[in-house]
This record gives structure tokens, C-alpha cells and sequence, in this order.
């Protein structure tokens, strides 16, 4: 039915007389089929570039990400910023669908912290193996691509192409499991796609939540599931196990960047996609606290992936990428875990765990001598201070001293 405000009489006037109309009261044209079947398919696609496009300036608006990362890309205060990024936001979620929202900021920021930045590293271990490997770990060992014939690439494209390929399917199995529960189950969204935006100490709260939840659940399916044992007596262990095996353990000797997105896309959803969304799932995380748990896991995923010496942390970051490293020399022995917490707990760690991290963090800071330091420094500075008290004492003294004997002369006289 044609609404109201929408009708034109001049449409269904003959065309003789339409013509001379102006053209504030003359009726468009209707489009050609050409032009509908464009608009139809395009659609789309223009929506979401919409979306991804805002949701990029969303992400690279946020206060502590100007701050922290890109300072020299702005001169604005805090409060100013941080008005920008409401703006923004709130451009984003009301003029688009909080499903697409939320599938298109996933994969913008899968992109930015994971693809991006890992892609940019393997392009250098690829191009220049030897400067690479200087500053690898395992030296040698860590390239991925030591043998050059065509057989070997090939292998190596297709090791690209199923990583590339879990990013997106993961996003994809995501954006399913929001059209499940709210188009057809009827219940609330998994996430909360509003305008309000969330308090920082909620942020915090959420986010400590979803990395331990998310360090147990990749525990426990990366132990039972996909490392039953020499012989599983469950079938479907018995099968996951050997897909693991034949797919990751035997492509991936040494991490390398964008290694840990590949596996059989049934494995990766079991070890990485589930145990990374199912707590933002149970505890309703907001969009945007969302977006910077999956910052912090991509991030995550690039750095203790890379192969390098030399980390931002050698407590998080260096302990992680060294127990990974383990973890593939040994072919799945132990450390099925994240971040070392439930290995440490359960006796599976091999190497390093995560108490050996604390205590080279503590050598390499070398806490113990700072601390003497500022004793020594808080101890002389209070010598000081009593000694400039004694010292004025004194002075205080003998100058009252003089003041006596000049009034005792002056009597005399």
C-alpha cells in the first residue's frame, strides 16, 4: 500500500501533460531494469563497506587506542576524543543492523590486529629468510618456507589459504549463531549492540572473565578433545585427535605467523572459535567490550605465533609464544592451554610455566635491586633531612650565643 506522504498525483498523469511540469511537481522516471538488478546486487555490498568503514573509525577512535597507539595521529584531548568516538558509535549502531555490526566489526578487527600485521611479518620471513631467522628463536627452523620448490609452495599457499579461510569462516559461524537466537529463537542477542557505552571498570571486569573462561575451555577441548591419548576409547576423540594431527601437527613444526588459524576448519572451531565466544555469549559482553576482547586475543594470536626472540612482554607474550613453540617441537605432548594457567594447575606444562615466567620477569626487571635502591635513596635522603635539622639547631644556637655576648658587652660598657 502506497503511504500517504508518498503519493503524487503527476505519476498518474499522461506524459503529454507531465511534461510540462516543473520539476518539483513532476514525476521521476522509473528506474530501468538495468539500473534495479545493479541496485539489487549492490546493495549489499555498499551496506557493508557502510558498516565497515564506520566500525574502522569506531575501533581507531577509541580514547586509550589514541592514546596508546597512534598519539602522533592526533592532538585532541581525552574528553574531546572520546565525544568523537560516541558520535561515531552511535552513527554506527543506529544506522545499521546490530547483526551486521557485529559480524563486519569482527572480521575489521580480525583484519587490523591479526591478518594484517601477521601477514606484514610472514612477508618478511618469505622475503628475507636470513635477516628473519637472525632474529627467530629457533633461527632456521622457525621459516616457514625453507624449500622453494613448487611442490613446497603450493603446500604453503594451501596452509595460507585454510587460515585465511577459518578467520572468515569463524566470523561467518558467529554471525549464525546471532541470527539463530534472534530471528529464530526469539531471545536476546548474544551481544549488546547499543548506544550506551559501557563503564570502564565493567570493561575490565568482563574482560578478565572471558580470558580466564576462554584459557579453561581451550584447556580442556585441546586436552580431551584433540589429545586423548595414544588410543582414545571414544570414536569421536579418536577421529578429532587424529584430524588434528594430520592437519596442524603435521604442517606446523614451528609457529609461524598465521599458523595458529590453521587446522581442519571442525578443529578450529572446537579450539578457538568456541572457547573464544561462548563467554561473551554467557555473560552478554557490550559491542564494544567485545571488540576489545578480540583485539587482545588477535593481538595475542600474532605476537606468541611469530617466532621471535625478542617480545613487547616476556611475561605474557614471551612465556605464551615459548610454551606454543614446545607445544609443536614435541608434537602435542602438553601445554595445551593459552596462558599457562590451567597447564600449571593440571602438571601438563613442558618446559617453562607460567611460574618460571614470573620469576624471569622479576630477574630481567631486576626488582629486588631496584627495591634496595630506593631504600638506599629513602634512607639517606632521611640522613639528610636530620641532618640538616641538627645542623640548623646548631646554627640556631651558636647565634644566640653571639646575641648574649653582645648584650653582655654592651652592659659592661
Amino acid at each position: 500500500m502506497v503511504a500517504l506522504a508518498d503519493f503524487n498525483p503527476s505519476c498518474y498523469l499522461p506524459s503529454s501533460v507531465s511534461s510540462y511540469l516543473p520539476n518539483a511537481v513532476a514525476c521521476p522516471p522509473p528506474p530501468s531494469v538495468a539500473r534495479s538488478m545493479f541496485d539489487t546486487v549492490t546493495s549489499p555490498f555498499s551496506s557493508t563497506y557502510s558498516v565497515l568503514r564506520h566500525t574502522t573509525d569506531a575501533i581507531m577512535g577509541l580514547p586509550f587506542l589514541s592514546f596508546l597507539l597512534i598519539p602522533t595521529m592526533t592532538s585532541y584531548s581525552t574528553s574531546l576524543n572520546l565525544l568523537f568516538f560516541y558520535l561515531t558509535w552511535s552513527t554506527l549502531v543506529l544506522s545499521h543492523h546490530p547483526l551486521r555490526v557485529e559480524v563486519v566489526g569482527s572480521l575489521a578487527v580480525k583484519f587490523l590486529f591479526y591478518l594484517l600485521p601477521s601477514g606484514a611479518m610472514l612477508l618478511v620471513d618469505v622475503l628475507f629468510p636470513g635477516v628473519s631467522a637472525s632474529f627467530k628463536s629457533l633461527g632456521d627452523d622457525a621459516l616457514p618456507l625453507k624449500d622453494t620448490r613448487r611442490k613446497s609452495v603450493f603446500k604453503f599457499a594451501r596452509i595460507l589459504g585454510w587460515s585465511v579461510f577459518n578467520v572468515v569462516f569463524g566470523v561467518m559461524v558467529q554471525g549464525l549463531l546471532e541470527w539463530l537466537l534472534t530471528m529464530q529463537l526469539g531471545r536476546p542477542a548474544a551481544l549488546r549492540v547499543t548506544t550506551t557505552l559501557p563503564l570502564p571498570w565493567g570493561i575490565v571486569k568482563d574482560l578478565l572473565k572471558g580470558l580466564v573462561a576462554r584459557d579453561v575451555l581451550t584447556w580442556v577441548v585441546h586436552r580431551y578433545l584433540l589429545h586423548g591419548g595414544a588410543r582414545p576409547a571414544n570414536a569421536i576423540v579418536r577421529d578429532l585427535s587424529a584430524m588434528h594431527g594430520s592437519w596442524y601437527h603435521k604442517a606446523v613444526k614451528a609457529p609461524f605467523p598465521l599458523s595458529p588459524t590453521y587446522d581442519h576448519p571442525l578443529i578450529y572451531l572446537l579450539k578457538v572459535v568456541l572457547p573464544m565466544y561462548l563467554p561473551a555469549m554467557y555473560w552478554r559482553f557490550h559491542a564494544l567490550t567485545f571488540i576489545l576482547y578480540l583485539a587482545i586475543v588477535s593481538m595475542e594470536e600474532t605476537f606468541t605465533h611469530c617466532g621471535y626472540a625478542r617480545l613487547p612482554t616476556h611475561f605474557i607474550l614471551g612465556g605464551i609464544a615459548r610454551r606454543n613453540e614446545v607445544h609443536c617441537l614435541t608434537g602435542g605432548r602438553g601445554n595445551f592451554g593459552t596462558w599457562g594457567l590451567c597447564d600449571w594447575l593440571a602438571g601438563t606444562s613442558i618446559g617453562t610455566d607460567a611460574t618460571d615466567d614470573i620469576m624471569d620477569e622479576v630477574e630481567e626487571s631486576d626488582v629486588q635491586g631496584k627495591v634496595m635502591k630506593q631504600a638506599g635513596r629513602g634512607v639517606a635522603q632521611v640522613k639528610n633531612a636530620a641532618g640538616g635539622r641538627n645542623g640548623s639547631a646548631h646554627v640556631g644556637t651558636r647565634s644566640r650565643r653571639r646575641t648574649r655576648r653582645t648584650r653582655s658587652d654592651s652592659d659592661s660598657d
